[in-house]
């Protein structure tokens, strides 16, 4: 075929193809519903043996990994492979009112796994459909004009993708109280201009989108799998992948990735594969934890660290699992006169220094939550403090949840405004800790180890010092006098929980209280950097038919809270890949 006619076959197949992209960038026609939701299987049900091959199975059903599969199945045949269970129906999961013990559930099989990073902050990674929009605190807020440029995405694409998700998902919230009183304390304190009800990033203060409608029900990325094609599509869930199958024979320049296997709910193990097109893949979208786990349990890492775990070596990479970084979060408690309506993230102030400034007040309003252990949002006090440093293990602060039983109400009055470093320069790594993938690896974030990161951590502090100096937050406080630094400083050390010794002159100098007091809002990161792990189009190096979509890649966190920008790289790389297989088969 001449050249001109091989570009014309290529425009021709490439407005087939994106045509039911293109209409569903813009307003929907008709209200998303969840009418085409596949069926959500348990993995027991997927055959021993089974025949089936697949052009892409992808191994993790989270923020990136459903609207990955959902826009995939519209042209190919798709496995999505999720070791947790379904959002459907779970209370915890599904309504705000008990964000907090969905979150902190250490049940086996909750949605949410704890975990402890070498360096004594107490996080979670999600183990549910829909991953961590299943137990974050909903905020919707896409990254910066400069975080898109810096990763070298598509912007025309990205701005299609984006409202993509939000016209599905996302709602503008009934801003609350306690948010709207941060919104006024930020403008007074400085934190200028007010941008208004917006998804964008831009300095100033805003108020931001959210996953939970006005009845307090939350949306997830799992209901994005209903703009998918259900007969392309199966969803297997409590489908734990050990380990990525390669084809490594003889004469092969590069060992090619070809299936996966999984044990189901009852521990009984499975296999699956892709068909023997040269362009099928396993996608990998497990997690800034769980893909450089499951990189290294399939063989690919630092040649000594897999030996070690007698791991057969696929390809050697000193890179897998290095660079690991978490924005570090310390929050400071508000006592008020009398207790707020709970609320989670909806406002932010967004700061020329890199530094993040957000909130969230209260309890859930249901007795469930009332008496159950909230975790590192709490508004108790005293949760640890009294225990010597090396007693403060997961096991006391179960005890102290139990006894918070016949806690009185008036201990849960206020809130707290929390900071959060931006792209965080102390970064760490992850190594396996055995060979079973249930299990966390040990994870270390060196916390504070980069002096800048310190310096704005005490700017973020002394930020909130001026929010609390304003007139709006002095009319919140007890007796209407306002509050001294130093008095919420000596509350909010004991209000956040953390497995780091405390040191006395904790609220003398800003700089140990930050690094005292760090806790997690659940944005790790890293892992999978590119250009070291993965290529500019997130394919594993040194192999072949293998990649990676979700926040392992990143090295910086994007926007202030990034479920936005993953959910949309989900659709975004799906997209992509869709683009760039259909050139090919064009030939252009």
């Amino acid at each position: 075929m001449a050249s001109s006619g091989r570009v014309v076959l290529f425009f021709e197949l490439l407005a087939c193809l994106l045509c039911p992209f293109e209409l569903s960038q813009g307003k929907a026609k008709e209200p998303f519903t969840l009418k085409n939701l596949p069926p959500l299987q348990k993995a027991s049900s997927y055959p021993v043996g089974c025949a089936t091959t697949y052009d892409y199975i992808i191994v993790g059903g989270g923020t990136a990994g459903c609207p990955l599969a959902a826009t995939l199945s519209l042209r190919y045949r798709v496995l999505l492979l999720e070791r947790g269970g379904s959002p459907y129906g779970n209370r915890n999961v599904s309504y705000m009112e008990n964000f907090h013990i969905g979150l902190m559930n250490m049940a086996p099989d909750s949605p949410s796994q704890v975990f402890i990073s070498t360096d004594g902050v107490i996080n979670a990674r999600a183990r549910v459909l829909g991953g961590g929009t299943c137990i974050n605190a909903g905020f919707y807020s896409r990254a910066s004009s400069s975080f898109i440029q810096e990763v070298g995405w598509d912007e025309d694409l990205v701005n299609k993708s984006f409202p993509w998700v939000e016209e599905k998902i996302v709602q503008w919230p009934k801003i609350a109280p306690w948010q709207a009183a941060l919104r006024d304390g930020l403008l007074q304190a400085g934190v200028a201009p007010f941008n208004g009800y917006t998804y964008d990033h831009v300095s100033g203060t805003k108020v931001g989108g959210t996953i939970f409608d006005e009845t307090g029900y939350r949306h997830t990325a799992a209901d994005l799998l209903a703009a998918g094609d259900p007969d392309n599509l199966r969803v297997l869930l409590h489908a734990s992948v050990h380990k990525i199958v390669f084809d490594s024979r003889q004469g092969r320049l590069k060992a090619r990735a070809i299936g996966v296997q999984f044990t189901d709910e009852n521990g009984r193990h499975h296999q699956a594969f892709l068909n023997s097109n040269k362009d099928s893949e396993i996608i990998v979208s497990a997690g800034a934890i769980g893909t450089p786990q499951l990189l290294l349990l399939s063989g690919i890492g630092p040649k000594n660290d897999l030996q070690n775990h007698n791991i057969p070596v696929v390809l050697h990479n000193k890179y897998v699992g290095k660079g690991m970084a978490d924005n570090p979060m310390n929050s400071i408690f508000i006592p008020t006169r009398s207790p707020p309506r709970q609320s989670l993230i909806e406002t932010v102030g967004i700061t020329e220094e890199g530094v993040f400034i957000e909130a969230s007040s209260g309890f859930g309003q249901s007795s469930e939550s009332v008496h159950c252990h909230h975790g590192i949002m709490s508004a108790e006090i005293g949760q640890l403090s009294t225990i010597p440093p090396k007693q403060r293990t997961l096991e006391a602060a179960q005890k102290y949840a139990h006894n918070k039983l016949n806690l009185p109400k008036e201990v849960f009055h206020g809130g707290f405004i929390l900071e959060k470093i931006d792209g965080p320069l102390s970064t760490g790594h992850l190594v396996l800790t055995d060979t079973d993938v249930r299990n966390n690896p040990a994870v270390t974030f060196n916390y504070f180890s980069h002096p800048q990161d310190l310096n704005r951590c005490v700017y973020g502090i002394k930020t909130i010092e001026r929010i609390l100096k304003t007139n709006r937050f002095s009319e919140l406080s007890a007796d209407g006098a306002g509050l001294s630094m130093e008095r919420v400083l000596n509350m909010s050390v004991q209000a956040n929980v953390n497995l780091i010794p405390k040191h006395t002159n904790d609220t003398e100098s800003l700089e140990q209280f930050c690094k005292d007091t760090v806790i997690t809002i659940w944005h790790y990161h890293g892992g999978c950097h590119v250009g070291k792990v993965v290529d500019q189009h997130y394919r594993v190096l040194g192999v072949s038919g293998l990649r990676v979509v979700d926040g392992s890649i990143f090295s910086r966190s994007p926007g202030t809270n990034p479920q936005a920008t993953v959910m949309m790289m989900g659709r975004y790389m799906g997209v992509k890949i869709l683009r760039e297989r259909l050139g090919r088969a064009a030939g252009v």
